[in-house]
């Protein structure tokens, strides 16, 4: 199987990638043939330590999960999860949630261009427009099990961690709020007694990266520690500033006149060019700073308390979405631009957990509160065209999130058996909620910033909360040693209200100045020229009882199969104009088999699952009687079914190789769609907007059919006691739409390969220096995609995965 995949060349590898596959993979090949490990007796614990004379074979290491909120071995957890270890963040260079997709199969992401965060799907489902208040995404994100609900959270750096686990299908009866399709749960490290340990890296690469990050554990008694870890990463913008072709006053005057048949532009006036940005900082900048102090209290071995206090900073820019067809003589990686970039994103949380041993039972508390507080200017035009005067021959949008913050808390109490019981059990409470707010402004002005005003909106929701409340309960019948029954209820209550939201919409009052809507403009007094048109007071309450069925055998000591059946749930609420929408359900029907060979180095895991989903939410921009607006609307359902493989395998004590690999087929239900981000033909339903299309068939976008991720790396030791250790990390997947109108080329991402290269120089002085590329061939892979002009001619828009990059780590431990 993995000679087909690397040999077929309609695969698209380029070259020099291919070969390298070939010869790392033929080296694997040829240290199992020189240095077959013999069989052994020993429990794969025991084999995983070596010999003093080092020919004695190593295991693969036991990986503990707290998927079904207790510990167990990944490898006896009867669920499909993802278990990424810290040394595998390390070796994958992860810095954020766009590092981890190809770690995990069946998970895809963007970056979203004018909130500046990151959008996430699992198994074919997300919500490209959970970018805003009114979204939920449907992947939700915990981290140390306190769950993070804006999507500016899944943007924030992954520092410091213990791993990271991925849960694919409903996890609601454990997980709750909008575990829809998965769960990802980041584990941060934490302090350790009596310990003196920690480590320091800087680094440095193309775009004119920096970074850093390290950590220390400190003992300050017998009974009481702290950790302090931080981390900064910056590297310059990938997109170029283009500069705008300079019409002649003549040409100007020309293009004027012929735009003015009506008589109703103002005076005529020459375009500006100092309005066009060409220096300062580029789109695609990061420029992000965390740290986080943690502390451990164990008075006594029942108790233990873990604290820590997270502050993160973002002075970056917003992802360009690029021209798909760059204009003649330009570069992909360039726009014409005209809205500066910025991005202030800063945010503090505080998370708790404490744990008490009852004996036979084990009661836990765990809290989070989150402070967040941002602003940003993205260009929203992308660039597309050139003004051929002032108010003509182009258009001229920002998207600027003038303030936003939202304040969040959680509780999760738990109790639940600990010692192997013939039942074993959990019970929980959960309570969470939110405050959110935002004021959102789109001037749009015709050819330039001087031009005339096309439409212009302003979108305050001063108050919008969310109130969810919870109570769970799972039980496992262990009816023999070998089969195992579980049943999970969860009750949950949803409460949302948006207090006060209002869209102020330019009236086009002819006493107000024509000039772009900006903070220093107070868009509720009317002499600027704006009224009020959506009213978006509303109240939303909803509840739902999810529950899960599942059976689990054990084969033997190294294998296990199961079945389930569950239930996943998202609410439903209400958009602008207050108008509501239903909420989200499905059913996942899910088997899967897991094993452990060659005395532990291997493990093979497969899963297959088939979901149908009602009420299906999709959201998007719209306009409606000639306004802007963000609506919801059900599809009738859609279906989803696919298979995940995960396999690791330790070929020889300094060969290891790992595969993951995908099948996904999805298809939507009944849904007449919407949407500003595309060119669509005129509505036949006014209802949805000025412009729509049947979508109801079509499949789901961020779901190739297939996707493969291959890692493999080999140690050389050296006489001296150092090591060497080169790896790969080898991608492809199938192509895939990016909307769910499913438009075509533009829409649309092809089949590609590409690869991650590196190797680590690791000293027995602690010390190392790692080097590394990613995206080797350069691969051009859009992620998401938009149109405007018209729909019989558009032109193409994408946002776009980073370009080859390389870089240089140095670090030591101690």
């Amino acid at each position: 199987m993995t000679d087909r995949l690397i040999r077929r060349p309609r695969l698209g590898l380029a070259s020099p990638i291919q070969i390298a596959v070939l010869a790392l993979l033929a080296g694997a090949a040829h240290a199992q043939s020189t240095e077959a490990p013999a069989p052994q007796a020993e429990t794969a614990s025991t084999a995983a330590a070596a010999s003093a004379d080092g020919k004695d074979s190593k295991a693969l290491p036991q990986v503990v999960v707290t998927a079904t909120k207790r510990s167990t071995s990944l490898q006896k957890t009867p669920i499909a999860v993802t278990a990424i270890s810290a040394s595998t963040i390390e070796d994958n260079h992860v810095k954020s949630m766009l590092d981890v997709f190809n770690l995990v199969p069946s998970m895809q992401g963007t970056g979203q261009g004018d909130h500046g965060i990151v959008s996430i799907t699992l198994r074919g489902i997300g919500n490209d427009s959970a970018k805003t208040e009114y979204a939920d995404p449907e992947v939700a994100l915990f981290v140390d099990g306190v769950f993070a609900p804006r999507p500016e959270g899944a943007a924030t750096m992954l520092f410091d961690l213990d791993g990271i686990e991925v849960l694919r299908g409903p996890q609601g009866t454990l997980w709750g709020r909008n575990s829809t399709v998965g769960t990802i749960n980041m584990k941060t490290a934490k302090p350790v007694l009596k310990d003196n340990s920690g480590y320091l890296e800087v680094g440095t690469g193309s775009y004119n990266r920096l970074g850093a990050k390290g950590a220390v554990n400190i003992p300050l008694t017998d009974t009481l520690a702290a950790r302090v870890a931080f981390i900064h990463e910056q590297h310059d913008g990938y997109v170029d500033y283009q500069k705008p072709t300079q019409y002649t006053l003549a040409q100007q005057q020309a293009a004027y006149n012929a735009g003015n048949t009506a008589g109703t532009f103002p005076a005529f006036q020459p375009i500006n060019y100092n309005l066009f940005v060409t220096g300062g900082p580029k789109y695609n900048a990061q420029d992000q700073t965390a740290a986080r102090l943690s502390f451990l209290w164990q008075p006594v071995k029942t108790f233990r308390w873990d604290l820590s206090l997270e502050q993160f900073a973002d002075r970056g820019t917003p992802a360009m979405s690029l021209m798909q067809t760059p204009r003649a003589g330009q570069k992909l990686w360039s726009a014409l631009i005209d809205t500066a970039p910025s991005l202030k994103r800063d945010s503090t949380s505080i998370r708790s957990r404490m744990e008490y041993d009852m004996g036979g039972m084990a009661l836990a508390y765990v809290a989070g509160y989150t402070s967040f507080k941002g602003s940003g200017t993205y260009d929203q035009d992308f660039g597309v065209n050139m003004p051929t005067s002032f108010t003509t021959g182009a258009t001229h949008q920002e998207d600027n999130t003038v303030w936003t913050r939202y304040r969040s808390q959680s509780h999760e109490l738990t109790l639940q058996s600990t010692q192997k019981q013939t039942v074993d059990w959990v019970l929980g409470l959960y309570y969470a909620a939110e405050d959110n707010g935002i004021r959102f402004d789109i001037p749009i002005m015709n050819g330039t910033q001087q031009g005339t005003v096309n439409w212009q909106g302003s979108f305050i929701q001063p108050k919008e909360t969310v109130d969810s409340k919870a109570a769970f309960g799972q039980a496992t019948w262990n009816l023999t040693d070998a089969l195992h029954l579980t049943g999970g209820l969860r009750y949950t209550h949803d409460d949302r209200k948006n207090i006060g939201g209002r869209g102020w919409f330019w009236a086009g009052n002819p006493a107000a100045p024509q000039i772009p809507l900006n903070p220093t403009i107070d868009p509720t007094d009317p002499a600027n020229g704006y009224s009020a048109g959506n009213i978006n007071d509303a109240h939303y309450k909803g509840s739902k009882t999810t529950w899960l069925a599942r059976a689990t055998y054990d084969l033997s000591k190294e294998s296990m199969a199961y079945a389930s059946v569950s239930t996943g749930y998202k609410s439903g609420g209400t958009g602008d104009g207050g108008l509501p929408y239903g909420p989200e359900t499905l059913t996942n029907y899910e088997v899967g088999y897991k094993t452990s060979l060659l005395d532990g180095r291997m493990t093979f895991n497969i899963s297959a699952y088939h979901m149908k989903f009602k009420d299906f939410q999709f959201s998007a921009p719209v306009i409606v009687n000639g306004n802007r607006q963000f609506a919801y609307s059900n599809a009738e359902g859609a279906k989803v079914s696919g298979l995940e493989i995960e396999t690791a395998w330790m070929i020889t004590n300094d060969d290891k190789l790992q595969l993951s690999a995908s099948y996904t087929k999805t298809k939507l239900g009944q849904l007449v769609a919407a949407s500003n981000d595309y060119q669509l033909p005129t509505c036949f339903d006014t209802t949805l907007g000025g412009n729509c299309l049947n979508v109801t068939g079509n499949d789901l976008p961020h779901a190739p059919k297939v996707a493969i991720q291959l890692m493999y790396e080999h140690v050389f030791p050296l006489a001296n006691g150092d090591q060497v250790a080169p790896r790969i990390s080898y991608h492809y997947q199938s192509a895939n739409w990016l909307s769910v109108f499913n438009l075509g080329e533009g829409d649309r991402q092809k089949a590609y390969s590409t690869a991650d290269i590196a190797v680590r120089y690791s000293s027995k002085k602690n010390w190392y220096v790692d080097a590394f590329v990613r995206n080797v061939s350069d691969e051009k892979i859009k992620t998401s995609a938009g149109s405007s002009g018209s729909f019989a001619n558009p032109i193409w828009t994408a946002q776009y995965a980073a370009p080859r990059t390389f870089g240089l780590n140095a670090g030591y431990n101690f």
